[in-house]
């Protein structure tokens, strides 16, 4: 008769230093695994047809209805040059040509890095996708700042129109002092 064998036993994780660390992580007792937790890597575009800019109005939480640029997160075993041409396909099914990368910005409270990059779409022929409730190409004047969904996609398009006209350019950051707190868009819209 075969013996029976006992169901497998959860894991134990608890929270501790491990050793040669300097922070405190989830750890296994049973076998020493450690979880590490890394930021959410955001990938994205400023994405412009002639003089117009994409923007597409989020039919998702957080900050639904609100204008943002075609961006997400980043997938496991993709380049973010691949995340940002696929999130412009899935939220705008928009085609791109990413030109290079405009900012790295940096969302502590999130523990986020943003890569947007600036692109030009290949075609004005867009339309909206699952996670937009519509889209459109904005002439700079026609932005709409005060329906805008997060500060970074503020600094984005500030930094886009900074470089508009430049071929090569460093890449920008968060502006002096700016974390990325919704407080901060009352400050940026006015």
């Amino acid at each position: 008769m075969a013996q029976q064998q006992s169901p497998p036993r959860p894991s134990k994780f608890v929270r501790r230093v491990p050793q040669g660390d300097t922070r405190s992580r989830m750890v296994c007792d049973d076998c020493g695994f450690i979880n590490y937790e890394n930021p959410k890597v955001v990938v994205g575009s400023v994405a412009s047809w002639e003089d117009k800019i994409l923007l597409c109005r989020r039919s998702i939480h957080p900050r639904k209805g609100y204008w943002t640029l075609p961006a997400g997160f980043l997938e496991l075993g993709e380049t973010p040059l691949d995340g940002a041409l696929r999130e412009a396909r899935e939220e705008a099914h928009a085609e791109l040509e990413i030109d290079q990368l405009l900012a790295v910005y940096t969302i502590r409270r999130l523990s986020q890095i943003q890569l947007i990059y600036r692109a030009r779409l290949l075609d004005p022929d867009v339309r909206a996708g699952e996670e937009t409730m519509e889209l459109d190409l904005f002439r700079w004047e026609a932005i709409p700042w005060h329906e805008i969904a997060f500060p970074s996609v503020h600094w984005a398009l500030g930094h886009f129109d900074e470089v508009r006209e430049q071929a090569r350019f460093a890449p920008r950051t968060n502006p002096t002092g700016a974390v990325g707190d919704l407080s901060e868009l009352d400050r940026i819209s006015s």
